[in-house]
């Protein structure tokens, strides 16, 4: 038989063959004591790891009409007017307020959509992010 390793080129021994059609290992005479060569193969599942959530927050301002709040709420956060008005009286009563809880690219995505309206329609407006 013939066999290549590295580059160079080596004759080896033939490998008897069994009756089975298997060849056997050098020395063996195929019997194995009545255990059979099967494996068992075990599927592991993958745990996936639950993203970080951040909270994104308004922070109160003396000059951002409540109005807009709402608006801002209403539009970059899917609240309805109620939510969104309530979220925007504890704005103004107690200087911050949670507009919700994403993954982090969402979070810093709603942060910077806010930031930006804000500074368009020239509000000082502040959103930011944290860890929950």
């Amino acid at each position: 038989m013939l066999r290549v390793a590295q580059g160079t080129l080596t004759l080896s021994e033939p490998r008897p063959i069994s009756a089975a059609g298997g060849s056997q290992p050098p020395g063996g005479d195929g019997d194995d004591g009545g255990r059979s060569n099967t494996a068992i193969i075990t599927k592991t599942k993958p745990r996936t790891k639950r993203p970080n959530l951040y909270r994104v927050l308004l922070l109160n301002d003396d000059y951002t009409p409540m109005e807009f709040v709402v608006h801002v709420l209403e539009r970059f956060f899917n609240k309805n007017r109620e939510d969104a008005t309530r979220i925007m009286l504890h704005v103004h009563q107690n200087g911050v307020g949670e507009c919700g809880v994403f993954t982090y690219e969402i979070a810093e995505t709603k942060v910077t959509q806010v930031m930006d309206f804000a500074r368009k329609h020239q509000h000082p407006l502040q959103c930011v992010m944290e860890k929950n």
